[in-house]
């Protein structure tokens, strides 16, 4: 029988330094913030990079969010267009205010975006 050999690392150099217990607290803390639970990687990107950015994309998936609602909305528009040959007035109305809102979202993280560097 024989015996399967592990890989090697890919990794083989460590790094050791120590921190006060305020530096320790204010490291976890912004690995917290950036939703990072190894250190390895924090110190990797931060060491390697220089900067670690993360990103609040709540807006983003709200829009998306939207999109879908619109698109489905649309969706059920078109199969009723196409079984009766006939569309509400009020749909269309609701569907031009919902993708307003959508342009506006959209406007609004398109300013926000070209507000960062």
């Amino acid at each position: 029988m024989s015996r399967c050999k592990k890989p090697m690392r890919k990794r083989t150099v460590r790094f050791h330094f120590a921190a006060t217990e305020e530096e320790a607290a204010l490291i976890r803390e912004r690995m917290a913030a950036m939703g990072v639970t190894s250190v390895g990687a924090y110190f990797r990107k931060v060491g390697i990079d220089g900067y670690f950015i993360s990103l609040d994309l709540s807006d983003v998936r709200e829009l998306v969010s939207l999109l879908r609602y619109c698109s489905n909305n649309l969706n059920q528009y078109a199969k009723r267009a196409n079984e009766t040959g006939s569309v509400y007035a009020a749909d269309i109305e609701d569907l031009r205010v919902r993708l307003d809102e959508i342009w506006d979202r959209a406007s609004g993280i398109l300013t926000a975006l070209s507000k960062i560097g």
